[in-house]
């Protein structure tokens, strides 16, 4: 399942429907990322996400191909937020599921590399310092090359 939503993310319903979906896999993992309160930038009010649609789902479905490709999963699910949204508030939900852990893990691993470093999305914070635009740290570019070391890109 891939999505992108204006709406509010529920992570445990997003996981509820992702366990549905699983079948008989030993391995499910899932990673939900939210809106921090703090961040260099100060005291974080709301941040902003742009996406460029259809681009950005292309890259995602690409993103999840790759990785069904290259692990044996059971079960993928990415859906990611767009928007205004507050502190708190889930922004992605990723899950992966497979025969065994190590192959769960590392796919869900896999693609939230791919989000934080190539899916075309442009973030704002919003501080009490004032408003910034988000770039991948050079620790998300050095996360995502190793999946490239084995001639995967």
């Amino acid at each position: 399942m891939i999505e992108l939503r204006q709406s509010r993310l529920d992570a445990a319903e997003a996981l509820r429907a992702f366990e549905a979906r699983a079948g008989d896999a030993g391995g499910l993992v899932s990673f939900v990322g939210r809106v921090r309160s703090e961040a260099a930038g100060g005291t974080v009010f709301g941040l902003h996400l742009q996406a460029y649609s259809p681009l950005t789902e292309q890259g995602m479905q690409t993103a999840a191909d790759h990785a069904l490709t290259r692990w044996p999963l059971t079960a993928l699910s990415l859906i990611h937020r767009i928007g205004d949204m507050a502190p708190g508030d889930t922004i992605v939900f990723v899950a992966t599921a497979a025969r065994h852990r190590r192959d769960a893990f590392e796919a869900a691993d896999y693609l939230m590399d791919y989000l934080k470093t190539e899916a075309v999305f442009w973030k704002k914070e919003l501080t009490d310092k004032g408003a910034r635009w988000i770039e991948p740290r050079a620790q998300d570019y050095q996360d995502q090359a190793r999946w490239a070391l084995t001639g995967d890109t």
